[in-house]
């Protein structure tokens, strides 16, 4: 996929997040996946939090960009993420959620995002419900990782993330039971739960 093809495509994102009554009331989630009958989704009150899928158009071709959070972080820590967060009540939308979070994370400015429109919401096992933002992000953008909340910076090509092949289902205990998720391998990374669930989503939208 190229730029052109991805711009053209994003036509398919929801142009406005979601407000009441819409996939908030009935978020996707890892849940989705658990086998019929034994389904069972985070119960409310849901925190809301909103990440930013960010796409860099680089010469040798388009990438997402992804996060290592540091290992002592209270919530998914040493795992892989998207830069994000909770939603605080000044912000506008989950957009400027999103863009914050990504400055205050890894130094990347809002003025450096052209923001493509909204995935699907996401309700993670934690009960955070979580808006993606996809960004096209300005390849010459300066990154600075806050020490704080991210060990590392990294990039994986977006066709090789487009491609179902590569989206596996693995299962886990966790609180007492089996919890069934989404897993991408790439390299000696693994690239799972709920930020592997809205790459999942992103393919289905741009690549159906």
């Amino acid at each position: 996929m190229i730029l052109s093809d991805l711009l053209d495509r994003a036509a398919r994102l929801s142009a406005e997040p979601p407000g009441p009554g819409d996939p908030l009331s009935n978020p996707r989630g890892d849940h989705d996946l658990d086998p019929e009958g034994i389904a069972v989704a985070p119960a409310h009150p849901h925190r809301l939090a909103a990440v930013l899928v960010p796409i860099v158009a680089r010469q040798e071709g388009l990438s997402v960009l992804f996060t290592l959070r540091t290992a002592h972080l209270r919530d998914h820590s040493g795992q892989i993420a998207f830069p994000g967060g909770k939603i605080d009540p000044a912000d506008v939308d989950p957009a400027a959620a999103a863009l914050r979070e990504a400055w205050e994370e890894i130094g990347l400015g809002a003025d450096a995002v052209r923001v493509l429109g909204y995935l699907d919401p996401y309700l993670s096992a934690t009960g955070f419900l979580v808006i993606p933002v996809v960004g096209l992000v300005d390849p010459e953008a300066a990154l600075r990782p806050n020490p704080d909340e991210v060990a590392e910076i990294f990039e994986v090509s977006l066709a090789f993330l487009m491609d179902p092949t590569r989206h596996e289902r693995g299962t886990g205990t966790w609180r007492g039971r089996t919890r069934h998720y989404y897993a991408i391998r790439h390299e000696a990374r693994l690239i799972w739960g709920v930020t592997a669930g809205i790459v999942h989503n992103l393919q289905e939208r741009l690549c159906p």
